[in-house]
């Protein structure tokens, strides 16, 4: 399973106001509240982090189906090397910002090296909400992810 999270930060600077009251309270937890407070770009580390909770989540969508909103039972347990936490379980995510993109990718293995990214023209299906493409008779699931001027369309490469 693959997840990836895309995001525009100007656009995020423009729509989204996460120093407003409580905002950090429902999102992130204690600890990844202390890393925010204790960046250098606190604002560029609140976008890190709900961005590699994304990825996340879209993992557990396509695993255990389950949906909702639960920001924090997604936890962020090792910033450096990108582990986040879901219910015991371990995902691994790597991020990368260039200019105003930042785009992140989670696994449950470390085989990034598995990863295409596909062309945004391909025709993409959805079961219970997941998508899903099919090349040779096979449905491979996929994660797609979208915010103002990026869009990101991912498949890991198993076979």
């Amino acid at each position: 399973m693959i997840g990836n999270d895309v995001i525009d930060l100007a656009l995020a600077r423009v729509e989204s106001n996460w120093q407003r009251k409580g905002c950090l309270d429902k999102l992130f937890t204690t600890k990844e509240q202390n890393l925010i407070f204790s960046a250098k770009n606190p604002t560029l580390m609140v976008w890190i982090l709900w961005s590699r909770k994304e990825a996340v989540y879209k993992i557990i969508r396509q695993e255990d189906g389950l949906r909702g909103f639960y920001p924090l039972k997604i936890e962020n347990t090792d910033y450096d090397s990108g582990i986040v936490c879901f219910n015991k379980k371990e995902y691994y995510t790597k991020t990368v910002q260039k200019g105003d993109m930042l785009h992140t990718i989670a696994l449950r293995n470390l085989q990034f090296n598995k990863i295409s990214e596909l062309n945004t023209s391909i025709e993409i299906h959805k079961k219970d909400e997941i998508p899903f493409i099919i090349t040779n008779g096979k449905n491979h699931f996929i994660s797609k992810s979208h915010h103002g001027r990026f869009e990101k369309i991912l498949l890991l490469n198993l076979s």
